[in-house]
């Protein structure tokens, strides 16, 4: 964990880039990510070189290496330890001029002989710090944080990557870390199984995945073959914006992976035959943008489900990425449950009978903000080919431990223990317990009867000494859904007395 003195000494580098005229909390992060690269690479190289001279062998592979480069300067001059040193005015032109460059188009391998996908991703960044106090001063903090340790590393960063949540504009990038945690828990990847998050954004998801991994497998990284795995394989990551693939893959260097797959690539528009079947998890909170242009899909999207809405495309695309077996944690809108178009309902039936539906989680309204108070809900799902839905399980999220206002204050409370706790135990869930719990199981002959309807509402029902607290949406949803089951009693007596 960081300590309250680090977050304020953040807190005043932030507030520096603000003053000095970058507001944009995507871009102050970058900025700083470059420096804490450079560090990164400078104290590989000083491990390597204290190695090498433990037995007796020349370093492979430097990235500072001797010599100078095109304009002149000693690459050993663009070292965090020496550069550090530097006065003001200095180390601003030695940035700008040489050490930049350098990251951005000379750097090709890291001292283990890899190109990392964060090496990949910068040939397109921009230095955009003004001035040469502000630097200085962002230098001088980084260089007191004891960042030994990969926790204080990932913490730092996670603790930045929060501030764009709290400046509001680009918060649609973060979904809230309990969030990620409890889909990570509910999932559970293995050792040796490939994930992937096809809108990965910050790798929130990707990240979340490898602290999992290592906390419940503590020989994890001293098994040859799945450390490996585990730095070049195991984690996957898209998106087509350049500067979340930088920042992405920084999130995922700080917290000890050292080579994901974190491409460029638009996950809806690309064709997926080489990454078709190939993943065993998909955690994912894709973009709800509505719709989008319809000659830029991907045909083999398309021949799934016709369709513009991009919650949709998405669904469709990650089980064309499961291997059979897969299991997928997807965050949708509330209208993917109860969609009333012929694209919502074929997807809905193609989920439930041609794989495994596992399980709907109904978020509150307000996880979201302050950014949308758009309903959402959680779907998991296996791949299978071959159906397999008997029950789905239900549960309904009251109260995700933060107040559901635009403030997100903690609460003393949460459901989430409780969810996750449930979910573990849901083989052992009655088929008898009554729709007025928390959690409840549905037939898949129920679901297919209501139109491949997977809206909670539909089947959970209101106790009577609930309906005084309960949300005026939910005693609509419950009188429409009497209303019809009134109508349909009604037709059945009908036809009963011809």
């Amino acid at each position: 964990m960081i300590t309250g003195e680090i977050k304020s000494q953040i807190d005043k580098v932030w507030n520096a880039f603000w003053t000095g005229g970058i507001s944009n909390p995507l871009e102050v992060i970058e900025q700083i990510t470059y420096l804490l690269f450079l560090k990164r690479l400078d104290e590989n190289q000083t491990r390597a070189e204290k190695k090498a001279n433990r037995i007796g062998k020349p370093v492979e592979n430097l990235v500072f290496p001797s010599g100078l480069d095109g304009k002149g300067r000693s690459y050993q001059d663009f070292r965090w330890s020496k550069f550090k040193n530097f006065s003001r005015d200095e180390m601003y032109t030695v940035f700008a001029d040489h050490i930049f460059p350098f990251l951005r188009t000379e750097l090709v391998q890291l001292a283990n002989g890899e190109e990392s996908s964060y090496a990949q991703h910068m040939r397109d960044a921009r230095f955009t710090i003004p001035n040469a106090g502000l630097l200085e001063k962002v230098v001088d903090i980084i260089d007191e944080i004891p960042m030994d340790e990969r926790d204080t590393k990932g913490d730092l960063y996670e603790y930045m990557l929060g501030k764009i949540a709290s400046a509001g504009t680009n918060g649609q990038f973060r979904t809230p870390r309990h969030i990620i945690d409890l889909m990570v828990n509910m999932t559970a990847p293995q050792p040796m199984e490939a994930i992937c998050d096809p809108a990965a954004g910050t790798a929130g998801f990707l990240v979340q995945s490898g602290e999992y991994l290592r906390q419940r497998n503590p020989n994890l990284l001293t098994n040859t073959e799945q450390s490996k795995f585990f730095h070049h394989s195991q984690f996957h990551g898209y998106d087509f914006d350049s500067t979340m693939l930088r920042i992405g893959s920084m999130n995922m260097l700080l917290h000890g992976v050292e080579s994901p797959d974190i491409t460029y690539r638009d996950s809806l528009a690309d064709l997926h035959s080489s990454e078709e079947e190939k993943y065993d998890v998909i955690l994912a909170n894709p973009p709800f943008a509505g719709s989008l242009d319809y000659e830029n899909v991907a045909k083999d999207l398309l021949s799934l489900v016709k369709t513009r809405k991009t919650e949709l495309l998405f669904l469709a695309l990650f089980l064309r990425l499961l291997k059979p077996g897969g299991r997928a944690a997807v965050i949708v809108p509330d209208g993917v449950l109860f969609g009333s178009s012929t694209a919502h309902r074929a997807l809905r039936k193609i989920i439930v009978e041609d794989h495994r539906l596992d399980g709907v989680v109904k978020l509150p309204s307000g996880v979201f903000k302050p950014y949308t108070g758009v309903s959402t809900a959680i779907l998991f799902f296996t791949k299978t080919n071959s159906g397999g839905t008997d029950d789905v399980w239900f549960y309904d999220v009251k109260s995700d431990g933060f107040s559901l206002d635009d403030k997100r204050a903690p609460l003393g409370s949460s459901d989430l223990d409780d969810l996750l706790q449930r979910w573990q135990r849901r083989t052992e869930e009655r088929e008898d317990r009554p729709r007025t719990e928390q959690s409840f199981l549905v037939s898949r002959a129920e679901i297919a009867e209501n139109d491949y309807d997977l809206s909670l509402n539909r089947y959970k029902m209101i106790a009577h000494k609930d309906i005084a607290h309960a949300e005026p949406a939910d005693i609509i949803a419950e009188l429409q859904i009497l209303e019809i089951e009134m109508a349909n009693g009604l037709a059945k007596l009908k036809e009963l007395m011809k």
